[in-house]
């Protein structure tokens, strides 16, 4: 579902992604963990064409991301070719985003009016049934500000679920929330994960990481230092970079 092959990114100066080598198989889970300023984050916003790649080449399902290569040359698609792309990848922040002026109703809603021009019906049809997948059928007609932080993230990934992704990003979509919040967030994506959803979780929750996913991935310094199983990456690292940030996270 995903190739990233010998992806760069530069900020100015700043080297964040240092040819990254990278296959998610369809339907897989892959979690990326790491500490802060490894590059995570920056990766899977490339994936998701939010930031533009300074060299390499990442597809996803078979499609190079961004570019267009006609005669050995690589050319920028256009915003509108780009927007086409990123519809069928879902993504939830840190921050959850949602219009404040509009129920968890209405904001599952207005995507799918916007961007796949769905019918009213249909669209609402479509966001009551994700909204109660992720257990808000009794908070539908309820404000961002009268819902918990928790509700909030879980209305986030009912509207991207709304879309009809072929492929899931998080991006640590429980650091904002109190800790008590947590575990109801990761249960949805735990149900999400079960159903068959490809994944790419940027997240430091290492529990949900050595129970869902199928691959985990240990980022540092824009390099990916060791991948594999969560038994052989969390709990059996080989590098000592690795070794180190478990053995303090632990």
């Amino acid at each position: 579902m995903v190739e990233v092959q010998g992806v760069h990114k530069l900020f100015g100066d700043l080297h964040v992604l240092k040819g990254i080598d990278l296959t998610v198989q369809r339907g897989e889970v892959t979690v990326l963990l790491g500490p802060s300023g490894s590059g995570k984050s920056t990766l899977i916003r490339c994936i998701n064409e939010l930031e533009q790649i300074s060299s390499g080449r990442l597809f996803v399902d078979g499609e190079l991301m961004g570019l267009r290569e006609k005669n050995g040359v690589l050319h920028r698609l256009s915003d509108k070719e780009i927007a086409h792309q990123r519809s069928k990848i879902g993504m939830v922040f840190q921050r959850f985003n949602l219009f404040p002026h509009m129920t968890a109703l209405e904001n599952v809603i207005e995507a799918q009016r916007q961007v796949l021009k769905r019918s009213k019906g249909a669209a609402e049809a479509r966001a009551r049934e994700e909204l109660v997948k992720v257990g808000l059928a009794d908070r539908m007609d309820h404000y961002p500000a009268q819902l918990s932080g928790g509700q909030q993230q879980r209305v986030a990934m009912a509207r991207a679920l709304a879309m009809d992704p072929q492929l899931m990003l998080f991006d640590e979509p429980t650091s904002a929330l109190d800790p008590e919040l947590v575990g109801e967030v990761l249960n949805v994506m735990k149900d999400l994960a079960d159903s068959g959803m490809t994944m790419i979780v940027v997240t430091h929750e290492v529990g949900f990481a050595r129970e869902v996913a199928d691959q985990v991935v240990f980022m540092d310094d824009g390099v990916i230092v060791e991948r594999g199983t969560a038994a052989e990456v969390i709990d059996n690292p080989q590098q000592d970079r690795t070794k180190d940030f478990f053995a303090k996270v632990l």
